[in-house]
């Protein structure tokens, strides 16, 4: 991480939830790094990030269980972190829900509206959100309406709020497409696009203002980006913005999307995430201060852009390795 030296000039105390995996782990690893006291939260006991040496850690239920708010309540009262930072998209209502009372314990957050939230974790709703704003995107249509989707160009059928590649199925007729969606949860069916996936590491300070860093996904498993590697285009950076505008992004996203082959437009956006994406080192790599400008941004410090400018052509593999090889200690479970 390239410090940036308003936000880490104090040692923080920090929640990091999801640090099973990328961006969670990779985040709280940063952050230990850098100075700051780190509690790591996930629902898996053998997550690899509760682990990580110098942070503190606690198993709690999952993002969607009924008594992760209950857990969560635990772990504040517990730890009194200064701020959290989200790993988990699916825990973004619950948090919105309780913004006023973080607020009142004096415990930061960088939070999209209720709106906002809903629209990047529902892809007909982003689908909408996008197109209204004139937004090159895959054609998308529920099961009922397949007929209007073509079948020329492949199609993909996924859960209509599913993260990552999980449950996403590759088709060429709508035949297809129909008996997959019996097999995908709440399905959702789009156009398959071709040509060159790349990745938008972006911060939206307060005041809308974004910045935006461009890396090619060169090899990806499990929607995971493996390898990757940064470069300059104007025209995806532009529509990017758009696309974060359209949608009333605020704080650290990742949005996706095709540079195209065979494709009327030459960038389609396919998804936005709002959290810090899974290969954020890279753009730490290139020379880009992510981190330490989304805790400035984080403890309302004007958000410094020109520190966010990167170099093109920078790499990044990423592989499996091994953390610990010694008897492992269970975390605590959190219990309201």
């Amino acid at each position: 991480m390239t410090a940036s030296l308003d936000a880490i000039a104090l040692r923080r105390r920090l929640l990091i939830t999801g640090v099973g995996g990328a961006p969670g782990l990779d985040l709280a690893a940063c952050l230990v790094s850098a100075g700051h006291i780190v509690l790591g939260t996930d629902s898996n006991p053998l997550a690899p990030g509760l682990i990580i040496p110098g942070i503190s850690s606690r198993t709690v239920t999952r993002a969607d269980s009924p008594e992760y708010k209950a857990d969560l309540h635990t772990l504040l009262a517990e730890f009194r972190p200064e701020a959290i930072i989200s790993g988990v998209e699916r825990e973004l209502p619950l948090l919105i829900g309780m913004q006023s009372e973080l607020d009142a314990a004096g415990i930061r957050t960088w939070l999209p509206s209720p709106r906002t939230a809903a629209t990047t974790l529902d892809k007909a709703l982003f689908y909408e959100a996008v197109t209204s704003a004139g937004i090159p995107t895959p054609l998308t249509a529920l099961p009922k309406d397949l007929s209007v989707l073509p079948e020329a160009d492949g199609l993909v059928v996924k859960p209509r709020q599913g993260q990552g590649s999980k449950d996403v199925h590759f088709c060429d007729t709508h035949r297809q497409a129909t008996v997959l969606c019996e097999l995908v949860t709440d399905p959702i069916v789009q156009q398959r696009i071709t040509g060159q996936e790349f990745s938008a590491d972006c911060l939206v300070d307060r005041d809308g203002r974004a910045s935006v860093i461009l890396r090619r996904r060169l090899l990806v498993h499990g929607g995971m980006s493996m390898v990757a590697s940064t470069f300059h285009h104007d025209q995806a950076t532009q529509l990017v913005k758009a696309t974060l505008a359209a949608i009333g992004a605020t704080g650290p996203c990742d949005v996706q999307g095709f540079l195209t082959a065979g494709h009327p437009d030459p960038v389609v956006i396919t998804e936005v995430n709002h959290r810090l994406a899974a290969g954020f080192r890279l753009s730490e790599a290139a020379g880009a201060d992510l981190v330490g400008q989304t805790l400035s941004g984080l403890f309302n410090i004007p958000v410094d852009h020109h520190r966010l400018a990167y170099r093109p052509d920078v790499h990044l593999t990423k592989y499996v390795a091994e953390l610990s090889t010694q008897p492992r200690a269970q975390p605590a479970r959190s219990h309201p």
